[in-house]
């Protein structure tokens, strides 16, 4: 869109029919895939972008369903379930399937992480408590859905509707990956900000727990 001035509608519709050729796509463009790094993405799953990108298209991937294949990546793959909806979320934005921030089928969402230096247990508490979670996410009315310590946290986001759904991933002993996806979100516009907003407040809590640990 930004290069040809076309509309959404009709450079979308020109990632799909290029997706559709049977000549070999091309690798990954980092715009594409800039929320993970190639390197993360291969030292946590194995292989890089343009690999995985190879194999689901000889899979054949573009014709099966989100959910089809983040489950061929994990019973064919032995990705993890986290690592293996990342992968197919990049995989549909690099063949057109989504846009970024756009959910296949419709509907939008938002998403970031960070690597905090302390262990899972107390990032998790970072969001599960009300009082250290107000240290770094203040004013926003958070309702707890569910929260299995230290794995997940799932909450409604300021009334509703949208929500939050959060991962953590142990690193070692003494550093975790944090996953936020913010779901149900009205457009593309609503979307990079709260992906901004994101980024933002992951990073403010780094600073806080790496700088004394405690919250409370």
């Amino acid at each position: 869109m930004a290069k040809t001035g076309e509309s959404y509608t009709t450079a979308r519709r020109q990632l799909i029919n290029r997706a559709a050729e049977p000549t070999p796509s091309p690798p990954p463009t980092a715009a594409q895939t800039e929320r993970i790094a190639d390197d993360l993405v291969r030292a946590r799953t194995g292989r890089g972008w343009a690999e995985w990108f190879a194999l689901l298209d000889a899979a054949s991937a573009t014709e099966r369903t989100h959910t089809e294949i983040a489950r061929h990546l994990v019973a064919e793959h032995d990705v993890s379930g986290w690592w293996a909806q990342s992968i197919t979320v990049g995989y549909e934005q690099a063949r057109g399937l989504r846009a970024p921030g756009q959910r296949r089928g419709g509907g939008f969402e938002a998403s970031a992480s960070r690597t905090v230096a302390v262990p899972a247990p107390r990032l998790f508490e970072a969001f599960a408590d009300e009082t250290a979670r107000a240290r770094w996410l203040p004013d926003v009315e958070v309702r707890v859905r569910t929260a299995t310590a230290p794995r997940s946290f799932r909450a409604d986001w300021a009334g509703g509707p949208t929500r939050i759904v959060v991962g953590f991933d142990a690193v070692g002993e003494s550093k975790t990956r944090v996953n936020v996806l913010h779901e149900k979100l009205t457009g593309a516009e609503q979307a990079a900000e709260l992906k901004a907003y994101w980024r933002e407040r992951l990073a403010a809590l780094k600073v806080l727990l790496e700088s004394n640990g405690d919250l409370r």
